[in-house]
């Protein structure tokens, strides 16, 4: 076996030009494979982490996809909101550690605005639990004399290349970039005193101010219009907080427990509520079901990935067949010498796994090197974190399914060159 594997290495060695050319299809193709699916699972990993730490989500009664659209994902509106009598009947809840209202509607330049609380940054996590830190100043003090104060994501701040002290407009309602779609509530601007650092996650394309700043927005607002100033029916920005500004509803209210044993007595009790409709989901399990749905576009970049390995494996093939007619003579040498029918089966079947299993090494050294290196700038840029650790039992399949599939198409040119008698090679060709 080892003098076959001589021969079959120093047979592609002789001919390591043309050789070269499918090492380096199949080097490409493998790092594609292992590429994508790290990448894919990184950014699966990352959508399921889009809020962790947070036991449920309670909203008014939708849908789960839908309250994880419009509360985590800000895609969307609430169909309703939900009274704070009834985040202070979940908040008093002996098993409730913590509760964080969000009042969501508002927008900035095609940006959802996000009203909360200062608890909201410490105790909103995302990833393996992971807090929200500021890369500039600081978080807005929830107080009136900080009411006009906004803490904006990191890509609300890269991409209108906004920095602190920035004065900013809200508008009402979700507006396009320019503002153009909704009134905007000019007479009350906001000043930019905090940035935080990229997550990933919807929190980078959001501007955060207080629940009290969003009612103060909407003092003169009835139905979703201004009232007319012309009719005297303004509260300019100083007159605003000599008003009660403690909010009377917001869109949700993150939950946090004291023990996670406890959540679905706690789901029940939100169920159950009499005073208003409500839902409490499981924001991993309503991940899970809305990555079902968004998830399709994986299938078809592995479908893409595995017809670039199949492409590289059929060149594999045309190579090995376009040299069998130069190498017959070769192979019928070999025949004279003792070797049988099988053993050119096996000899070409080995060279085919030899150049497979060095493009399939080369490829996933590539595809390791490509993750490494360009890791910190997907981080920076996208959010996304890759994972430059050991491979995954997917990728270590997709490896195998690499050499396997090189071990099959070999042995096409090597059935070939079975059927091939001593006398064809040895007699001369006209």
């Amino acid at each position: 076996m080892n003098a076959l594997l001589f021969v079959a290495a120093r047979s592609a060695w002789n001919r390591r030009g043309t050789l070269a050319l499918v090492v380096l299809s199949i080097a490409l193709a493998t790092a594609l494979l292992l590429s994508l699916e790290r990448l894919r699972t990184d950014i699966r990993s990352s959508f399921a982490l889009a809020v962790s730490g947070t036991d449920l989500v309670v909203g008014a009664r939708t849908g789960p996809i839908q309250l994880m659209l419009y509360a985590v994902f800000r895609v969307g509106g609430a169909t309703n909101n939900i009274g704070m009598d009834s985040v202070r009947a979940v908040a008093a809840h002996r098993a409730v550690a913590w509760t964080v209202p969000i009042s969501l509607g508002d927008s900035h330049r095609g940006y959802p605005v996000l009203g909360t609380t200062t608890e909201y940054f410490t105790r909103f996590a995302y990833g393996d639990r992971q807090p929200l830190v500021l890369a500039q100043g600081q978080a807005f003090d929830g107080t009136l004399d900080g009411l006009y104060q906004a803490v904006i994501g990191a890509e609300v701040a890269q991409a209108l290349g906004y920095s602190l002290g920035q004065k900013i407009v809200l508008a009402h309602g979700l507006a396009g970039l320019d503002g153009a779609l909704a009134a905007q509530h000019d007479d009350k601007p906001f000043t930019v005193v905090g940035i935080l650092a990229r997550t990933g996650t919807p929190v980078d394309r959001t501007v955060h101010v207080s629940l009290q700043a969003i009612e103060a927005i909407h003092l003169d607002w009835v139905g979703g219009a201004p009232l007319p100033k012309s009719a005297g029916f303004s509260i300019g920005p100083e007159e605003a907080r000599k008003f009660d500004l403690e909010p009377k509803q917001v869109t949700a209210v993150l939950v946090g427990l004291k023990s996670r044993a406890a959540v679905f007595n706690v789901q029940r009790f939100v169920a159950g509520y009499e005073e208003e409709a409500l839902l409490a989901v499981l924001p991993g399990v309503a991940l899970d079901e809305l990555w079902a749905v968004v998830g399709l576009g994986e299938k078809a970049l592995q479908a893409m990935s595995a017809l670039v390995a199949a492409v590289s494996l059929a060149s594999l093939v045309a190579v090995v067949l376009a040299g069998l007619n130069e190498r017959r003579r070769e192979l019928a040498v070999l025949r004279a010498v003792g070797a049988g029918p099988r053993h050119v089966l096996a000899l070409l079947a080995a060279e085919g796994v030899l150049v497979t299993g060095l493009g399939a090494l080369l490829g996933a050294a590539a595809a390791a090197l490509a993750v490494w290196g360009a890791g910190p700038w997907v981080q920076q840029q996208f959010g996304i974190s890759l994972m430059a650790g050991a491979p995954t039992l997917v990728q270590w399949g997709l490896f195998a399914a690499v050499l396997g599939a090189g071990m099959l198409a070999s042995l096409v040119p090597g059935w070939r060159a079975y059927r091939l008698s001593l006398a064809d090679g040895l007699s001369p060709r006209t």
